[in-house]
């Protein structure tokens, strides 16, 4: 059995973990939002349409470049603390991403012979910097350097921020400055990360036996990249529907809601980052279905808080912080919220595949969930516009999450806690007064009180938990007060 003193040094593991990535998500990611506000004033709706599109064709790009090795780098080095063990996963990898890039390379150059692509270079060189701040921040993180982790995130976040003032704003380059600020920053944070951490210089060798840990991770990462093909179908093929439908600009505008609307996914990242490396050390614990129910109810009422406040607290302020010709994107939020919900909920159960490494099980519920897309894609938009994307993403997701939620009984059982079902009602009821009330007080008046009940429905031993962690920072502050 588990004992009350390892269930609660558990459970503070993971509240530590949460806060270590609450503090680099929140404060990189801010930034983020605070120059997709200015982009609005900067860039037309037709240039920001295409550099969305850019990015959907590097995001399904990103995962073959490296190989998928970013999930296997952090799974294969968070279980062993044998350092030459380290340094034969960590020599693989590495040679694997320079391979990668003398590959992508020569493909650049072969589509700059054959035809007239804008931005080609930029997106080439947007696409290494991406696959290798993947890869190695996962290496740091999976060699237990957390705060580094976090730190290269605050890195790359502030130096889009500088670098985009100045090639955004001051010259200005348009999409030109926004290629050149995040291929900047983000070389900027690998190199703090090899300054910091040496990882080259520690782990890399050149003459060190890798066949069998080749094996392995590549038997690991490589079921996982058909998957990614489905992910990106499923999460972004709107765009190219939306495009081929209707046009670049209203692509634009849904491309300036979804980047606010991402505040969802950030913080559900936070908790999967936090929940991968907990759920990964305690999956061979004698009480895990009834440790894993408590982590998936509480999870149902952070995200009834969350979307609550991020789409009710966002259309108060929308007015004042983006620019007229994008205004009508504060409609989106809240139903793209759902859709993030639903995402962030399907992913919780993604533990038990990293969990059990039993990752080529992934694939069946993706391809599905792609199908789904697609077919409802095509039928939608032209329909409903930007609202047939968006019901597309809510089905797909509901899809995902029922599937897994039947699947996962291979790897753990859970308990549906009767109280979860007030953070669900308060989830789909908002849709109502986001919608249909404009008062900016009557927002903030429900804002207060659904989350105030959504709190509620959060298991009562995980509230004390972070009360507990929360007065205890204020018992600090206070004493630091007083001296």
């Amino acid at each position: 059995m588990t004992s009350n003193s390892t269930k609660g040094e558990r459970s503070s593991k993971f509240l530590k973990d949460l806060g270590i990535y609450a503090i680099g998500n929140l404060g990189s990611k801010i930034l983020t939002f605070v120059m997709a506000a200015v982009y609005t004033h900067f860039i037309s709706k037709s240039d920001m349409g295409y550099y969305d599109l850019c990015l959907t064709v590097i995001f399904l790009i990103v995962p073959f470049v490296t190989l998928q090795l970013r999930d296997g780098a952090f799974r294969f080095l968070l279980e062993t603390q044998d350092q030459d063990q380290r340094g034969k996963i960590i020599t693989f990898i590495y040679k694997s991403l320079v391979s990668s890039v003398v590959v992508s390379l020569v493909a650049t150059i072969l589509l700059a012979m054959f035809t007239s692509i804008d931005y080609l270079w930029y997106c080439f060189g947007l696409l290494i910097v991406m696959s290798l701040f993947e890869v190695i921040t996962q290496v740091a993180r999976g060699l237990g350097n957390n705060v580094e982790f976090v730190a290269a995130g605050i890195i790359s976040s502030f130096g889009i921020l500088l670098f985009s003032l100045v090639f955004v704003v001051i010259l200005p380059w348009g999409i030109t400055g926004i290629f050149i600020a995040n291929i900047l920053a983000r070389a900027v944070a690998l190199v703090y990360l090899e300054l910091r951490l040496k990882i080259i210089a520690t782990y890399f060798k050149f003459n060190v036996d890798i066949k069998q840990v080749s094996r392995d991770l590549i038997k690991y990462s490589l079921p996982l990249l058909p998957g990614s093909l489905c992910w990106w179908l499923t999460g972004s093929s709107d765009r190219w529907f939306i495009n081929y439908y209707l046009d670049l600009e209203v692509n634009g505008v849904y491309a300036v809601a979804f980047r606010f609307n991402s505040i969802i996914y950030i913080l559900s990242i936070i908790f999967y980052q936090a929940w991968q490396e907990t759920a990964i050390l305690q999956y061979n614990s004698p009480d895990r279905n009834k440790f894993f129910s408590k982590m998936f109810n509480s999870y149902i009422g952070i995200q009834a808080i969350l979307i609550t406040a991020y789409a009710f607290s966002l259309k108060i302020i929308y007015p004042l912080i983006i620019d007229e010709k994008f205004q009508e994107s504060v409609s989106y939020l809240y139903l793209m919220g759902i859709s993030a919900v639903l995402f962030s909920l399907s992913a919780f159960f993604d533990m038990g595949y990293q969990c059990a490494k039993d990752t080529s099980r992934t694939l069946p519920a993706i391809v599905l969930a792609a199908i789904v897309n697609i077919v409802c894609n095509f039928i939608l938009v032209k329909q409903l516009g930007v609202y047939g994307a968006i019901a597309t993403s809510i089905i797909t997701y509901t899809v995902l999450f029922l599937y897994r939620l039947h699947d996962m009984k291979r790897y753990f059982k859970l308990s549906f806690y009767p109280p979860t079902t007030i953070a669900i009602v308060i989830i789909l009821i908002g849709v109502v007064p986001f919608h249909f009330v404009d008062a900016w007080w009557l927002l903030l008046l429900y804002m207060i009180a659904a989350c105030a009940v959504a709190l509620l429905a959060i298991p009562k031993d995980m509230r004390d938990e972070l009360w507990g962690k929360f007065s205890q920072k204020l018992g600090v502050v206070n004493n630091i007060e007083r001296k």
